[in-house]
């Protein structure tokens, strides 16, 4: 009975020795893959910026979605303050403040087959724009008025800001359920609040990035 305990107490041990050995193998590898394992969740390079002002702008309603209102966020590029970045696939445009901050704004892009990437300028600037679709425009979509005058019906929306010498714009509109969604013929919209402020904030020369 004896001798019968003493080998169970032997197997009971090695196999304790083995589990432990094999938990600590397991261990080092996850920690080795990942060094901040120990600390629980991985570690992200670009962690989601925190939100300092996520406050509905004036004339939003409440039910324009959070994320996609202006507001500043960290931004950790190597571009200079003033310069504007389009984030084409997310749906954002952020210009850029300096410090470590950017201003972000939600936009509307191109829809597949009219999305683009570059380096412009802003080479104007106009209140409450006319609208004159260019002509592949009018023949893709031949309904569409030859010219319409400036003002709140105006697809160009309040404000624009015109790109380099191509047919491309940054500006308003008057249907904000675009916005975050891919939707234009190449152009980018904010809601008519937000290129007010983004208007005012930016002069002619400003560096436009484009990615896509």
């Amino acid at each position: 009975m004896g001798l019968v305990m003493m080998i169970n107490i032997r197997f009971f041990r090695s196999a304790t020795a083995i589990g432990a050995f094999a938990a600590a193998a397991l261990f080092a590898i996850s920690a080795s893959a990942n060094p901040f394992f120990l600390f629980g969740a991985p570690f992200e390079s670009t962690p989601q910026a925190p939100v300092e002002r996520a406050m509905p702008e004036a004339g939003e309603t409440s039910e324009f979605p959070a994320h996609l209102r202006r507001q500043v966020v960290e931004y950790r590029g190597h571009e200079a303050p003033g310069t504007v970045i389009i984030d084409t696939p997310n749906t954002y445009l952020y210009l850029v403040l300096g410090h470590g901050k950017a201003m972000r704004y939600g936009i509307g892009v191109g829809r597949d087959g009219f999305q683009w990437n570059g380096l412009l300028k802003i080479t104007r600037k106009a209140e409450w724009p006319d609208w004159t679709p260019p002509a592949e425009m009018i023949e893709r979509q031949p309904y569409l008025p030859r010219f319409m005058a400036g003002g709140p019906g105006n697809p160009m929306g309040a404000r624009a800001l015109y790109l380099g010498n191509t047919v491309y714009r940054i500006h308003g509109t008057n249907a904000p359920d675009t916005i975050g969604h891919a939707v234009s013929s190449g152009c980018f919209r904010l809601v008519n609040e937000q290129i007010i402020d983004l208007y005012e904030r930016v002069p002619v020369g400003t560096k436009v990035i484009v990615q896509q």
